[in-house]
């Protein structure tokens, strides 16, 4: 396939999947605790990668592995945890609106870490969004009830998902996507997320009745939708194309997060609303141009 075609039609695909995985937070929360949710949803991707992990495991160069590591806890283990325990406490829409500022973060970590260039253009952009990320931490919703600390959790989550993009980018690049996440996900992530379920108590209160299997079902949907098959495009889009334009995939995913929220009744206050066309105004004007490295 052409790259060019291919790079749209897996921005437009994650779009779609990570959008949903709010919503699928949410439902999934009904039902296990936030640690227990990140820990599930880890270890099922892991188990459902493992074969291919082990069919390809004379494949990875093992001189990246410090690299794997950092790409792994970064991208796919911390924020896992993060984001349920933030929609405990503020709405699937709003993680959708505060993850969409990650193009913020691969800007800046891309040009500490990895000598990528930033334009003014991109700059001034950053400062639209940051106004707009302020405003929706400070608003109080429709209850008025300040929510900073989940903000501030999602916003680590975002820069921990940009370290990982750019990791990734910069010195995986050459690592072929399917394997590249059976690794993260098997090799790397299985044993940490099976100690956390343990440390979480799941294997102590859990019992076999029709809620289990309904939140289990929620968490298998974000597990393998959200989280392996995701990740192998998302590590394939970025093969095809800049990190900068891999993340700008968070530019529609806060759409589909709002759709799904409203389904399920979740309203936005005028301020949110207003915070979140702030946001992503910032990162339109920022996207004009695009991130070369050096």
């Amino acid at each position: 396939m052409n790259p060019e075609k291919e790079k749209w039609i897996l921005l437009l695909s994650l779009s779609v999947i990570w959008g949903s995985s709010f919503i699928l937070i949410k439902k999934s929360l009904d039902h296990f605790t936030p640690y227990e949710v990140g820990s599930l949803r880890v270890l099922i991707a892991g188990i459902l990668l493992l074969p291919i992990a082990i069919l390809n495991r004379k494949k990875f160069p093992m001189r990246h592995l410090k690299w794997l590591i950092i790409a792994a806890i970064t991208g796919n283990f911390i924020p896992m945890f993060l984001f349920p325990i933030a929609e405990t406490q503020i709405s699937s829409s709003i993680a959708g609106i505060v993850n969409s500022m990650m193009p913020i973060f691969v800007i800046i970590v891309g040009s500490l870490f990895w000598k990528f260039s930033t334009s003014k253009r991109q700059l001034i952009g950053v400062g639209i969004s940051f106004f707009g990320a302020c405003i929706l931490a400070l608003s109080g919703g429709e209850s008025g009830e300040l929510k900073l600390f989940p903000i501030i959790l999602l916003l680590i989550a975002t820069l921990c998902y940009a370290i990982s993009t750019t990791t990734v980018k910069s010195k995986l690049h050459d690592v072929p996507a399917k394997i590249l996440s059976a690794f993260v996900f098997s090799f790397v992530l299985i044993i940490p997320s099976l100690i956390s379920l343990v440390a979480a108590g799941f294997f102590s209160h859990v019992k076999p009745e029709n809620d289990l299997w309904i939140g289990l079902g929620y968490v298998s949907l974000l597990s393998i939708f959200g989280t392996g098959l995701a990740m192998m495009m998302n590590y394939r889009l970025l093969s095809v194309s800049t990190p900068l334009f891999a993340s700008t995939v968070t530019l529609l995913m806060p759409v589909v997060a709002v759709m799904w929220g409203f389904l399920d009744g979740e309203k936005l206050s005028v301020m949110q609303g207003f915070g979140g066309v702030v946001i992503l105004g910032g990162l339109i004007f920022l996207r004009a141009k695009p991130l070369v490295q050096k």
